[in-house]
């Protein structure tokens, strides 16, 4: 497992993003849920992401924590979402978590699918 630490490189996970699991986390009542960010295949665009909670982090995982919370990113993942930036967005439209990603090369309209 690669060390977890404060400063988030190679990824951003914003502040938002954090308070936002933080507050998930309380509502759920159990202070061991991580965060898990993944890419599948799939969706408009060829692969998808996912969010997930998971108590589990597994050996090859690589965690990240910011601001108490942790998020973890599998190995197959990571090799897409590397220099991506993790966030939480409240607008008009509605409230959800983004991933604003340097590796796609097109993405699909609603935000949630991507090509490399």
């Amino acid at each position: 497992m690669s060390t977890a630490t404060d400063t988030p490189l190679p990824f951003i996970f914003t502040d938002n993003a954090a308070a936002k699991v933080n507050e998930l986390i309380l509502e759920e009542g159990n202070p061991d849920l991580k965060l898990r960010v993944f890419v599948t295949g799939g969706g408009c665009s060829g692969f998808q992401y996912g969010f997930t909670f998971d108590e589990i982090t597994n050996d090859d995982d690589t965690a990240v924590q910011k601001n108490g919370v942790t998020l973890l990113i599998d190995p197959m993942s990571y090799q897409y979402l590397v220099g991506a930036e993790i966030d939480y967005v409240e607008s008009l439209e509605g409230s959800q978590f983004t991933i604003k990603n340097p590796n796609a090369v097109s993405t699909c309209g609603c935000g949630s699918s991507f090509s490399v």
